[in-house]
């Protein structure tokens, strides 16, 4: 009669007392918790700046607790521990934030800031300016988990879906009719003309720094709003100003901004075709819960020995 196998140690850092909701994905991922000199994986919920320097030789796997890794690329981490199996928390988030740029879209294309601005009737001022979605194409720059949220939420309000990728291969998941057209990213000039709005939610890597610039923004359209959810540095800020300034753009919804804060003052505050969201889309009261439950996810499968979800590419950047 064979023994049953060893629970699998993990490690949960650098809070104490571990979050309940961290603990209880750990377990009902099929592991056990340990301290981490003795673990085999580890649970980070803070920062890279508290991260450990030196790790066990038994850890062969961390999950971090971001969608967005640039900070932990800037401090060296994965230079660090080049033998150690990294995850994201890309993708745990994507509800939220997919909702929150919705609001945005819609928001713009509804003319609603002026709405809330308004002190008196203006309904013939206000008609030539509310739009809709029904029929018009919104381009999702960077498809990956927040865009595969946000496509089964756009398509019932009517619109036509171009999704961005790196590779180009189709998006798929629930709600994806497979009539969302799917291009690479090598192909992204092609879209600006053609699309009527614009939401970017790529990964920020020294390649995607100002993917919308001043050239980009000249060749959309009067009517185009500009939505980013992803992270300030994709978009030029000198160059978007100008172009809400000038009327070339409808306008911009931006729950991410460059610099971030966004200093007071700035233009974008006083643009009236300019919505600021204070980076709120995945706010706090609601990101613990997502992770957990993508922690519980990659935990039953570390411990199954299948891949992981969101594993960080260090040559990509992501």
């Amino acid at each position: 009669m064979s023994r049953p196998e060893a629970p699998v140690p993990l490690a949960i850092g650098p809070t104490v007392p571990a979050p309940t909701l961290l603990e209880k994905a750990v377990v009902e991922g099929g592991a056990t918790l340990s301290d981490l000199d003795q673990a085999r994986g580890l649970i980070w919920a803070g920062g890279p700046g508290e991260f450990p320097d030196k790790l066990p030789e038994s850890l062969e796997w961390v999950q971090l607790p971001a969608a967005g890794v640039e900070e932990w690329f800037t401090a060296g981490i994965f230079t660090r521990h080049p033998n150690i199996r990294f995850t994201s928390a890309a993708g745990a988030f994507a509800a939220s934030v997919a909702e929150h740029t919705l609001m945005l879209l819609l928001a713009g294309v509804r003319y609603l800031p002026e709405h809330l601005r308004a002190v008196s009737w203006r309904q013939q001022d206000f008609f030539p300016h509310v739009g809709t979605l029904r029929g018009k194409t919104v381009t999702i720059i960077g498809a990956g988990g927040i865009g595969r949220a946000l496509i089964p939420m756009l398509v019932p309000l009517g619109a036509h879906i171009i999704a961005v990728n790196r590779s180009g291969r189709r998006v798929t998941g629930p709600g994806i009719p497979e009539t969302v057209e799917t291009i690479s990213t090598d192909q992204l000039g092609k879209v600006w003309s053609r699309t009527d709005h614009v939401v970017i939610a790529a990964p920020a890597t020294p390649a995607t720094e100002h993917l919308v610039g001043a050239e980009e923004l000249a060749r959309l359209k009067p009517s185009s709003w500009v939505v980013n959810v992803a992270r300030g540095s994709l978009v030029d800020t000198d160059a978007l100003v100008a172009a809400l300034a000038s009327g070339a753009i409808a306008g911009a919804g931006l729950d991410v901004t460059d610099p971030e804060p966004l200093p007071d003052g700035h233009p974008l505050w006083h643009l009236p075709n300019a919505i600021v969201t204070p980076h709120d889309s995945n706010p706090p009261q609601l990101r613990l819960a997502a992770f957990a439950d993508h922690v519980a996810a990659n935990v039953a499968r570390f411990v199954a020995g299948r891949d992981l979800l969101a594993p960080i590419d260090t040559e990509r950047g992501y």
